[in-house]
């Protein structure tokens, strides 16, 4: 099953990938990048990688 993995580091806090997919991913009171699924469904798959090509600074990626 892929899975959304997000580099905490590397967030700049853009929410771009909130927008994406919101069911999947959040920003948290530090305006950092939470995962709130991070087992992904085949039929979210595109939203996870909508969202990992949102982030300007590539902290989201997906792995099959």
């Amino acid at each position: 099953m892929p899975q959304i993995r997000a580099d905490r580091e590397k967030c700049e806090g853009y929410g771009n990938c909130v927008m994406a997919a919101p069911e999947l991913v959040d920003l948290d009171d530090d305006g950092v990048v939470v995962v709130i699924r991070e087992r992904v469904d085949e039929v979210d798959v595109g939203k996870a990688e909508s969202a990992a090509r949102a982030c300007p600074v590539n902290a989201l990626r997906v792995d099959r």
